[in-house]
């Protein structure tokens, strides 16, 4: 199966590094326009430098995604420059940590602000759009937190589970236009903010022991999930939460199944 985005204009946010940076520089190697979307000072200059040495069409914007001026700033450019938007990638997001007796209201604020209502308002700013369009589709970060939350994790899980619902009533509301919208939840993807590449091995070791597929995730197999939810070949999936979590908690005790290959082998 061949997907092409050659011809997609392709939005990301918090596009300036980690995950985000992964799938703005897939889509562009698979031949999209991607336009970039972080804060200033996110590494966002850099992929203006990736776009030349690429030869590819696109661009870096400045954008605060908690800033409803900005939002719709930055996606009137994008329409003014390339016509269309045919996908929006809401990957701008914040951890906020703290049991639920200790977090104050700006920290739960701040979590919803950014990881809710930034994906609220960016979609809010493409809707019109992609109606015109008659087409488009809109991904969302989710996150495994959204699935099973963490002890000390309320904020960040209580937003994305949030996210998901947006996502699904988005799905409902824009069918009639063939716009469809899904969120994915990345589990087991070693980033800056969860920092599990860096724990002790021990700590490592029974985070690994809760995957079906024992390993951590890479933010290209994150891209690559978009990459075909952004294509016509996902043209009848919408209203999909997708779990990239190399079956995290799929089954009660995954590690079993290690031990007994473990014993076959030997």
């Amino acid at each position: 199966m061949l997907l092409d985005l050659s011809d997609k204009v392709v939005v990301v946010t918090g596009a300036g590094r980690g995950i985000g940076r992964v799938i703005a520089e897939t889509f562009v190697r698979e031949g999209s326009t991607v336009v970039a979307l972080d804060l200033p000072g996110s590494e966002l200059e850099s992929f203006g430098a990736f776009l030349r040495e690429s030869g590819a069409e696109g661009a870096n914007l400045r954008c605060d995604v908690s800033d409803t001026a900005a939002v719709t700033s930055a996606v009137d450019e994008v329409v003014r420059r390339f016509g269309r938007i045919d996908v929006l990638v809401n990957n701008a997001g914040i951890n906020a940590e703290g049991l639920v007796e200790d977090l104050d209201d700006d920290l739960w604020a701040r979590s919803f602000d950014i990881n809710v209502a930034g994906t609220f308002r960016t979609c809010r700013a493409v809707i019109p759009i992609m109606k015109r369009q008659g087409s488009g589709r809109i991904i969302n970060a989710a996150s495994f937190a959204a699935i099973v939350p963490s002890v000390g994790n309320a904020a960040y899980a209580a937003a994305k589970a949030a996210v998901v619902q947006l996502t699904r009533t988005l799905a409902g509301e824009l069918g009639p236009w063939n716009i469809t919208a899904n969120s994915y939840a990345p589990g087991m993807i070693p980033t800056s903010i969860n920092g599990f590449a860096e724990m002790p091995e021990g700590a490592q070791s029974r985070l690994l022991d809760t995957l079906s597929l024992r390993r951590w995730g890479t933010p290209d197999e994150v891209a690559q999930l978009l990459c075909f939810l952004a294509s016509d070949a996902a043209g009848y999936i919408t209203g999909a939460l997708i779990d990239v979590s190399g079956g995290k908690l799929a089954t009660q005790i995954p590690g079993k199944a290690y031990e007994s290959a473990a014993h076959v082998s030997a």
